[in-house]
């Protein structure tokens, strides 16, 4: 049952395809022809309607989280930007490029952002297709993992949900750097830059962890915040924007109101990134070690996630859920892989 559900969401992918392309396309012509403002903005309103109604579209919490993620979050930021003439799309973009960025965390090899590029933090070295291959041997295995669940406690469990999204959205991003790459020449917006070696939260979260969500919330919120109440009141602007969209997709996921732990999580982390930063704004003061503040700050990152941002999954049965969906998806998978296996050797004997 659970692959025959994942099955029936191939139509919906194509269906939603369709609609966020066509979309696309209206928002590119509507920016072409309109001056950045209050006229841009009332035409490109209905395409950010739509990308908010686009996860309930599909059946599953794991389609449902990756739509709401690529196209209600990255996308519509996007869209928003453009209407005020800010951001990564161009009216002057050619279509395919236009609508890859607009509709998934993707940026041209030729963006404005490269200028920067010997200013920012290398990405991870390992090729997508390297990345595709080892995060997908490690989900099955992981999968295979919660069978023991009831033998493991609750930080092993914590740990392997960990785990779970790291490799997850790995194998994702790489997937569509990948195909994104070789047909259009387009680049991923890195997704990390070695989060194990971060050493203060604003190094983790502006640096390193979620690059493609920090890119997008530096423009749209806290530079527009900053220029107006100060940096401390824009880091904590991008924090709560940033606890409310993932506030936003767990309810697209579970389908249940959200219990605010989840931006509670992210506004701790923020009010702590803004104490570093004026901290860090006095230069004859005391400075932690990087041995020192490297164990901390992961120690940090890991205790706030245990006690606020992992119990909102569990106590909504989200986990459960996209075990079944993994599952089933791996069964679609191996069905897909005998198919193959059969029409080969269906080829090969007719040669």
């Amino acid at each position: 049952m659970a692959a025959a559900l994942m099955d029936g969401e191939l139509g919906s992918i194509v269906n939603v395809s369709a609609a966020a392309w066509a979309a696309m396309s209206y928002a590119r012509l509507a920016a072409g022809h309109l001056r950045p403002g209050a006229p841009r903005l009332a035409a490109l309103l209905p395409v950010v309607a739509l990308l908010y109604a686009i996860p309930f579209a599909f059946s599953t919490s794991t389609f449902r989280g990756t739509s709401a993620f690529f196209l209600t979050w990255l996308g519509s930021f996007k869209i928003f930007l453009l209407a005020v003439g800010r951001g990564p799309l161009e009216p002057s973009l050619s279509l395919p490029h236009f609508v890859c960025s607009a509709s998934l965390p993707v940026k041209l090899r030729q963006s404005t952002a490269d200028k920067d590029k010997s200013q920012a933090p290398v990405p991870s070295r390992v090729h997508a297709p390297v990345r595709v291959l080892l995060s997908g041997a490690v989900i099955p295995v992981i999968i295979y993992s919660y069978q023991f669940k009831n033998a493991m406690n609750r930080y092993q469990l914590l740990v392997l949900y960990t785990l779970h999204i790291y490799f997850s959205l790995d194998l994702l991003l790489a997937t569509v750097h990948t195909v994104i790459h070789d047909l259009l020449g387009m680049e991923m917006e890195p997704q990390v830059n070695r989060p194990y070696l971060a050493s203060s939260l604003r190094d983790f979260w502006g640096r390193r962890w979620n690059l493609m969500v920090s890119s997008i919330l530096r423009p749209s919120v806290f530079d527009p915040v900053r220029a107006r109440l100060g940096n401390a009141a824009g880091v904590l602007a991008a924090f709560l924007v940033s606890g409310l969209m993932h506030e936003l997709i767990f309810y697209y996921i579970m389908r249940s109101a959200p219990s605010g732990e989840v931006t509670a999580f992210f506004l701790l982390h923020g009010t702590c990134a803004a104490a570093e930063r004026w901290w860090a704004s006095h230069p004859g003061w005391w400075r932690r070690p990087r041995a020192v503040a490297l164990p901390l700050t992961l120690a940090f990152v890991a205790g706030t996630g245990f006690w606020l941002f992992f119990p909102a999954l569990m106590k909504g049965g989200m986990d459960e859920m996209v075990l079944r969906e993994c599952q089933g998806m791996v069964a679609l998978m191996e069905q897909a892989g005998r198919r193959l296996a059969v029409a080969t050797d269906l080829v090969s004997s007719t040669m």
